[in-house]
């Protein structure tokens, strides 16, 4: 147990976390410091409160996130299992060290176009907080939040995110107008729908259905050809009134046109439906994220 970090977590894995905890708070403090501030975007949750109070005091953002987040982490660490916590609270120093250095950017990178400020700060910042929620890391304040909300309700994290940072970018039009309000919603949009998109990955799983004659044949070339495990469901026609067995299984999206061409094969009078899946835990699955 000698290269365990609490019982429960090896060195490697610990490692892993720290890398991807600077390199996704690199990607925000570049949304922040190069495309947000200079065009006086908003943001949502403690980042946007800490722009509002650069914007009207001068006191750098990465200041005031560090003493916002601390009440916020003592929450975290009664209704978010401890561990996810504390590398928030690693996560947050990073951020706000990372954004005090990084806070002259903006002066040698110019993007004086708000539309283009608007969507790559979006992209930039989407990216950073998708690479840490991918490794079960954040950068703390509205994040454990969205993380409550995830373990809870099980909402997505950028939808939780955009819901409640839609009430601080509201707010802070009150203060800088509805222009900057708007453009910073469209921002926030791309930001939470890139973050989605990197935590569960390109290669989104597949709920799939099937109903064939040839059920036995049809699940027997799943197990060997595909390598994915199989459940029967007892089904009846509602015309025929015929038992049949249903398939039932999850697939990668790469897998599917597979499973279409064994299909084809077998018995090209089989009906199937595919659907999306959010979330997968179980064998064969490696569970992402949150």
């Amino acid at each position: 147990m000698g290269n365990r970090f609490s019982g429960k977590i090896s060195t490697k894995e610990m490692m892993k976390k720290l890398l991807f905890i600077i390199l996704g708070n690199l990607f925000c403090s570049i949304a922040f410091n190069v495309f947000f501030i200079p065009n006086r975007l908003l943001s949502g949750g403690v980042g946007g409160i800490g722009i509002i109070i650069q914007y009207l005091t001068g006191l750098p953002t990465g200041i005031s996130v560090f003493f916002l987040n601390i009440p916020i982490f003592l929450i975290g660490s009664r209704m978010v299992d401890r561990e996810f916590t504390l590398y928030a609270f690693i996560s947050m120093l990073f951020y706000s060290s990372i954004l005090t250095i990084t806070k002259e950017l903006g002066k040698y990178f110019i993007v004086d176009d708000i539309i283009l400020a608007s969507v790559f700060g979006g992209i930039f910042n989407g990216i950073g907080m998708g690479l840490m929620f991918r490794n079960r890391v954040s950068q703390g304040g509205f994040d454990i939040i969205a993380a409550i909300l995830k373990k809870k309700y099980n909402i997505n994290i950028g939808t939780g995110l955009l819901m409640a940072n839609t009430v601080i970018v509201s707010l802070s039009s009150l203060l800088f107008g509805y222009k900057s309000a708007m453009y910073t919603l469209i921002a926030m949009y791309i930001g939470y729908t890139v973050l989605d998109k990197v935590q569960v990955g390109l290669n989104v799983k597949k709920n799939v259905i099937i109903v064939s004659e040839k059920s036995e044949l049809v699940a027997e070339a799943i197990l060997t050809r595909l390598n994915r495990g199989v459940t029967f469901l007892e089904g009846i026609g509602a015309y025929t009134h015929e038992n049949k067995k249903v398939i039932y299984c999850i697939v990668t999206s790469r897998e599917t046109a597979k499973l279409k061409e064994i299909i084809e094969e077998i018995d090209p009078t089989t009906f199937f439906t595919v659907n999306d899946v959010v979330e997968v835990k179980g064998k064969g699955f490696k569970s992402v994220g949150l």
